[in-house]
This record gives structure tokens, sequence and C-alpha cells, in this order.
């Protein structure tokens, strides 16, 4: 019987301790995917690095089971767990930007929203996602790719360093000079070992950028998506963008009888002087005619929150991936077979270029492998009723089994779902061995395991 009770954990942390029962509860043990319907036993919303030890701990003496959430995005609903307890990061949302050493340490609970809006005064960036609403911790461990990486690298390659909370309680600080094992593997690695609780992160010169999105007649989907496979290969660093398939929202600037109707869509990001963007985007416009657009200048954080209403709490939510070398002619036949076909205006179907700065970090200096990839695939199924699960659920699946033959064998973590564990080898390639002689040495017991699973 252990000693620690929930009595005495309340008494240990700063946050809030909700139990099933008390108020807030429902509200507390919800998540982002509303597939997902779990009831921890406990919430326990960290207000610092020691509550979510204390946390650690008491989950330990109870044997619990510990899921951590930090900006709650994750598809399989990795951030809560039924009868154990959950790690809830989302009151951890500081920042704290250095200008003059262009860095910023985002807690772990903060959202790239968040961090942008720190780091906009300064003129300054780093690659963050697609949805500002991201957690800034879940995107990282998992690779982070974004509008910035072609230029300036994965999330993961801007961090500098981040405090962890390991499996047994101990708080330490991952860097390249401190427990540098630890550094490389929540480089990509996942939440597999342990609760990041901040993270310190290389910034970048971006302040206002060039684009936006422009959306295509399905009839020239084909020659969009043949003209970014080429072009995508020796273009400006810069030039950060990628074609999805998309249902026309009803939107000011989309002809009004056009609302409703799937479209190729392309959504571009340039980084470079502003006056040379109509240029670089030049090359897109002459492809094919452009039914619609909302092109033009703008802060870097009004495009990354840019879609955030396509994607609000409380959707449906199922997902594939894959990383793919070249976008075949056989790939292309099969996303113009099943893009047009996406069901509802929330699912979509991306195709983010990974090239660039990205290929020029090695394979093997972080656990995010496939350095050699130049596109990364998701087919993300969202919508607002759950009676379309099965039907919509078919078509990410249906998809993903045409798209994965011209695929590599592995995809990001970031965009797997839950039934995808049996992909995770795949998913590190030839780094898996290591991450898991890392995972040995600071969750030998697997208490971090609710994720895509490195076993130990």
């Amino acid at each position: 019987m252990s000693e620690f009770t929930l009595d005495q954990l309340r008494e240990q942390v700063r946050g809030p301790v909700i139990a099933a029962g008390d108020d807030g509860y429902e509200q507390a043990r919800r998540v982002y995917n509303a597939m997902i319907d779990r009831r921890p036993r406990v919430v326990v919303r960290a207000a610092n690095a020691g509550d979510a030890a204390s946390a650690v701990r008491y989950a330990r003496e109870n044997d619990l089971e510990v899921a951590v959430r930090g900006g709650s995005h994750s598809v399989p609903g990795f951030g809560t767990v039924d009868d154990g307890v959950v790690i809830d990061l989302g009151a951890m949302r500081g920042l704290r930007v250095d200008p003059g050493a262009r860095t910023a340490r985002a807690e772990g609970g903060a959202t790239w929203g968040d961090f942008n809006a720190a780091t906009y005064p300064y003129g300054l960036a780093t690659t963050g996602g697609i949805i500002s609403t991201t957690g800034v911790g879940g995107l990282t461990l998992g690779g982070g790719i974004g509008y910035l990486a072609r230029g300036c690298g994965l999330s993961c390659d801007n961090l500098v360093s981040a405090d962890v909370v390991l499996a047994d309680g101990r708080i330490v600080v991952a860097s390249e000079r401190e427990n540098a094992d630890l550094f490389w593997a929540l480089r990509g690695g996942g939440g597999n070992f342990g609760v990041v609780t901040s993270l310190e992160f290389r910034l970048h010169p971006v302040k206002d950028i060039y684009g936006g999105p422009m959306f295509f007649a399905l009839d020239d989907a084909a020659d969009v998506l043949r003209f970014y496979r080429e072009f995508i290969q020796d273009a400006p660093e810069q030039f950060g963008g990628f074609p999805a398939y998309q249902i026309a929202p009803p939107l000011p600037f989309i002809p009004a009888e056009r609302h409703g109707e799937p479209f190729l869509a392309f959504v571009s990001c340039w980084a470079g002087p502003l006056e040379d963007g109509e240029q670089a985007l030049k090359p897109l416009r002459d492809v094919a005619p452009v039914v619609a657009e909302h092109v033009g200048p703008m802060p870097y954080p009004a495009l990354n929150s840019a879609f955030d209403g396509l994607v609000p709490p409380g959707l449906q939510h199922y997902w594939k991936a894959n990383f793919v070398r070249s976008l075949t002619d056989e790939a292309i036949d099969a996303h113009l077979v099943h893009g047009p076909q996406v069901p509802v205006v929330n699912s979509t179907m991306h195709i983010y270029p990974i090239n660039g700065a990205v290929h020029r970090v090695a394979p093997d200096a972080t656990a995010f492998a496939y350095r050699d990839a130049t596109f990364a695939t998701v087919i993300a199924g969202m919508w607002p009723d759950p009676v379309q699960n099965d039907a919509n659920t078919r078509w990410v699946r249906d998809y993903y089994a045409a798209t994965a033959p011209h695929s590599e064998a592995g995809g990001y973590v970031n965009f797997m779902a839950g039934d995808d564990q049996d992909r995770v080898a795949a998913n590190y390639k030839g780094n898996y061995e290591r991450l898991r002689t890392v995972k040995r040495a600071y969750d030998p017991d697997n208490v971090f395991h609710l994720n895509q699973n490195i076993a130990p």
C-alpha cells in the first residue's frame, strides 16, 4: 500500500489536482480529439516542473499509468488515460525571449500562438507548425515540421536545451553539454523519455512574410502537383508551402458559388524580402489559373494561425502519414483519385516539403531519421459529426493504402494514429536501436509509454 496519498499530492503541488467527482473534472479530462473519451483518476494541472515531478512520483508509488498533456493536440489521445494520472502542462505557457542571443524559452504548455506572439515584436521566429494552437513541446519532440523548415530546419533542429522530469522524479537539463544522449533522443523521439517542462530555441530573423492560400480547379491538380515536385527540389529556401486538397470554406475571397467545392489548394510562405515575394510565387501562378486566393504580405503569426478556425477543439480525428522521397507519377495518380473525395471542410491532405536545411542535418545527428525524404504527407481526417466516423475513417485508410506503396516505410510520428504502433521502428529507421538504448537508461520501466512507444 502506497503512503503517497491524493491528499498528500494536493499538499505538495501548487496547481489544481482534479479527481473524478471534483468540480471541473469533466472539462479537465477533455482532449482535442472528441473521438477520445477517457476517465483519468486524477488530472494534475502543473504550475511548474516540481508539480510534474510530484505527479510522476505519485503515479509510480500508486502503480498508475501516466499521460502527459501539453497543447493537447495528440490525435491518438495520448494526453489522457483511463484510471491513471494526467500531467496537464496547459497552465505553463510562459515565454522569455532574448533578442540579443536570438533565443527563446517556452514552458511546456505553450502553444505556437504563444511563441509567435512573444517573438514577433523582435522580428524573430523559429519553425513551428501549421496551426497556432498546437503545443510547442509535442510538435518539437516529434520533429517539428512547418512553414520555415526548408530555411530554418525542423523545430527540433533549433532546440538548444530542455528541462525534463524523468521517470524517477528527478529534474534534469538536456543539451549538447548535459545529458547529451537524452538531448539527442528528445529531438524527434517523442514523449518517450520524460515530461518536458521547458524548451529553449534558436531564433531566426523572420517577421512579415509574403504568402497565403491559392485555390486551383481539380482539373489542374495534376499540373500543380507535378510542378511542385520539380520546383521544390531547388527552390530558394525562403520558400515554404505545400499543396493540399481542401473543400472551399465560406470565405469572402472565394466566389460564393464555389463554397463547398473541393479544390487543390496551395498554401505558400515566402520568408525572404517582401519585395521579392510576388516574383517568388510567379512560377506557381504560371502553372494554371488561380480560382481564388488570399495572398500578400502578412505577419508570420497571421499565416501560422490562418487555419485555426478549420480545426477547433472537439472534432473527430483520424490521420495517416508517410515520408516520401520522390513524388512519382504513380503517387500523383493516387492523390488525383482520393484527394478530391475529401469528405468535409475540416479534412485535408497536405504534402509538406522537408528538404533544404532539413537535409543538411545528418540522419543520426538527432532522433529524426528521415533526412533523405523530400516530403512528409499527412491525410488528416477531421470532422464534427461522430455519425460519420466509419465513412470518414475509411476515406483516410483508402487514401493511405493507395499512396503508401509509393512512400517510405516510416512516417512523421506527430501524424501517426493510435493503430500505428507497429510502425514505430520504421519511423526511426537506423536510429531505433539507439533510441531503445536511451530509453533503457532514462525510463527502463517504460513509465512514459502513452506515445508512439519506443519499448526499452
